[in-house]
């Protein structure tokens, strides 16, 4: 038995986690990774952006994680006549009592699924980051909490350009993980096909496992997740290599490598142990860093500055030794 399996067995709360994946793989077929990485942004706090085509099965994702976790879901479609208010909420005056009232947007719900987020104008995008980044709003003179925990999955077409605003490196930056899905390999797609039937949704179907306060418990324990001092180093080092290497024009800032190590914890607690391996590390530096650094020539928004970015982050894997 691997440690990791002992771990599972003696901590129910290890073990439901794995639970939680086979859940959300009954409705969301053939993507195990996409899902533990999804799971470990909440779990480390963080969010999400999602860059694939239309009908991969994102909206299902999101959704099949906030009901399997118990949590509150909104989906908001962004468009370029969407304001900051529409998200955030919006104060109106109260006859009766002589004051404003404060009406609360989609945004007060804890997972919110930001349909292509690229369509909205700046103004808007910086009110939901800025909400993603400090865990609050502000709404005229209030200041409201969001509720706990919050995990935004934003979207956007990476084929699509017309009538978008391209997400800003230092927006971009807010993001814990950049993701793709990609289609379904051959034996999902036919599950897919054969449980498309109208009517039902199967994601209608799944019941919660957990709940907030397990979710909340959940995060405080990937801050006790063990990093070896050379674990460490190994994200610095991979993080240095970003800044040095050539054909990058902007490499991962210390926050990028806070994140690196964060989710490489939080993913390390989805796998059943409490301590990170270099694997873990290995395989979120794409999904952490490629969004975070600017190959030469290449604008940061677009799917081939990411692609090139990812092959440099390979490369830079390739080269670097992890400690044993």
């Amino acid at each position: 038995m691997s440690d990791a399996s002992a771990l599972r067995d003696a901590d129910p709360s290890l073990a439901v986690l794995d639970t939680l994946v086979s859940d959300i793989e009954t409705v969301f077929h053939g993507k195990d990774r996409v899902v533990r990485l999804a799971l470990a942004a909440l779990l480390a706090r963080g969010h999400v952006l999602f860059e694939d085509v239309p009908g991969v099965g994102k909206t299902t994702l999101a959704n099949a994680l906030a009901r399997v976790l118990g949590l509150s879901f909104r989906r908001i479609q962004f468009t370029s006549d969407l304001l900051p208010s529409d998200v955030l909420g919006v104060s109106v005056w109260n006859p009766q009592s002589a004051d404003f009232d404060v009406r609360t947007g989609p945004i007060f719900t804890q997972v919110v699924l930001a349909d292509e987020i690229n369509r909205a104008p700046p103004r808007t995008q910086s009110g939901l980051l800025q909400a993603m980044q400090e865990g609050r709003v502000s709404i005229d003179e209030h200041a409201l909490d969001l509720p706990r925990p919050f995990l935004v999955l934003a979207t956007q077409n990476p084929l699509e350009h017309h009538g978008t605003y391209p997400l800003p490196e230092s927006q971009l930056d807010r993001f814990l993980m950049r993701l793709t899905i990609g289609y379904p390999h051959a034996e999902a797609e036919r599950r897919i096909l054969t449980e498309s039937k109208g009517g039902r949704a199967p994601v209608d179907d799944l019941e919660p496992r957990i709940g907030p306060a397990d979710v909340l418990e959940l995060q405080q324990r990937v801050e006790n997740v063990h990093a070896d001092a050379s674990v460490v180093d190994y994200v610095m080092e991979i993080v240095r290599r970003t800044r040095n290497a050539q054909g990058i024009r902007l490499g991962a800032s210390p926050r990028g490598a806070v994140a690196l190590l964060r989710a490489a914890r939080a993913l390390s607690l989805t796998r059943g142990r409490t301590y990170v391996v270099p694997d873990d590390v290995r395989d979120l530096a794409v999904p952490c860093l490629a969004h975070r650094i600017l190959p030469t020539g290449a604008s940061s928004s677009t799917a081939d500055a990411h692609e090139a970015a990812a092959a440099i982050l390979e490369e830079i894997l390739s080269e670097v030794e992890a400690p044993v």
